[in-house]
């Protein structure tokens, strides 16, 4: 019994295996190329699968979702002769498991393979400027070629992206001086338009500041004229209305007079000629009211108003004081009083204080 209960172990544990061998299930996503005595047989596709023991065998099976493979960096000269470092992305999708089995052996080593050389046919023709710049450009070449040639290796190629551009050390050295002497002048140049456009509106301001200046000092000035012109035209027609007759502009005439010796900067004053007149006429009042003498005007003096001569002090040897020769300085050099230089044979009327 012995040998039979081994048989029939041996059957089992055969047929166990041949199960589990029979049924095979693929995931989602997957799929599964089997071959039957080492030929091509069927591809699996996701789900539970039956296949002939011991003469089915799982070939290969592959992931159908899309992948992402980095590359490491891969020097590339450009058109100027710089060499320069490029990290590059790719993100494929087997689209046929049979084809992706047996038309290349690794497909992932074809594609890195075919993308530096793709690169730096791109690349090549490109100078350094540009390739910085057109990375756009780059990836939608790369793209373009990869997805035409993997295309049979049953392989879609959705995108191809530069990772990093990296050109020498002493390239980039270069670049950041011209960047700072970049920004630098953008900065002085606007320092300076701002400087400018500060000057123009300080002296547009100016401008209108000294202009209403001068509006308003022009309007002070027109009603300061007009004002006096108004006050003058008030007392022209005040000493019109009230009839003012010589006499009394005569005395207001003397009164103006001690006026102009005042301040003690004044070294000497001239007489106006019409003092003499101003004299007559006021002595000629003075007579009217005392009821003695000539009438207003006239040679003869009454006894408050005579004719004597002035005394001189210090003449000189300067020309007398007539109607000739006009009025004389007032010499203010002596003990500080006004005296006037008359000549000696004219006389001249005197004021009694009284």
């Amino acid at each position: 019994m012995e040998p039979v209960l081994i048989v029939l172990v041996v059957l089992v544990v055969v047929a166990f295996i041949a199960l589990i061998r029979t049924i095979q299930v693929i995931p989602q996503a997957s799929a599964a190329i089997v071959e039957r005595f080492g030929r091509y047989t069927r591809t699996l596709n996701a789900g539970l699968n039956i296949v002939v023991p011991f003469i089915d065998t799982i070939r290969n099976r592959i992931d159908l979702r899309e992948q992402v493979v980095p590359f490491p960096p891969q020097p590339v000269i450009t058109q100027d002769n710089l060499v320069v470092n490029i990290d590059t992305v790719i993100y494929y999708q087997v689209t046929d498991a049979r084809a992706a089995t047996y038309e290349v052996a690794s497909y992932i080593q074809a594609i890195e393979q075919l993308t530096v050389t793709t690169l730096r046919n791109i690349i090549g023709s490109m100078d350094l400027e540009s390739t910085l710049t057109s990375r756009e450009v780059i990836n939608a070449g790369l793209r373009g070629v990869l997805d035409e040639a993997t295309g049979k290796w049953g392989i879609r190629v959705n995108r191809v992206e530069l990772k990093a551009i990296e050109p020498p050390t002493s390239i980039q050295d270069s670049m950041e001086k011209q960047m700072r002497a970049d920004r630098d002048k953008r900065a002085a140049v606007l320092t300076a338009e701002g400087a400018r456009q500060a000057a123009i509106l300080r002296a547009e301001g100016e401008k209108q500041a000294e202009v209403l200046k001068a509006e308003g000092e022009a309007q002070a000035a027109v009603l300061r004229a007009d004002g006096e012109a108004a006050a003058i035209r008030t007392v022209f027609e005040a000493i019109h209305d009230g009839d003012a007759d010589q006499k009394l502009l005569a005395y207001q005439y003397l009164q103006t007079l001690p006026e102009l010796a005042k301040g003690d900067a004044n070294k000497l004053w001239i007489i106006p000629s019409e003092v003499g007149d101003a004299l007559k006429g006021l002595g000629g009042a003075f007579n009217g009211m005392t009821g003695g003498g000539a009438p207003n005007g006239s040679a003869a003096a009454g006894p408050s108003l005579q004719k004597q001569p002035v005394p001189v002090e210090g003449d000189g040897g300067r020309p007398p004081v007539g109607p000739a020769n006009g009025p004389r300085p007032l010499d203010t050099e002596d003990k500080g009083a006004a005296r006037p230089r008359v000549n000696p044979s004219r006389e001249y009327p005197t004021i009694d204080p009284e």
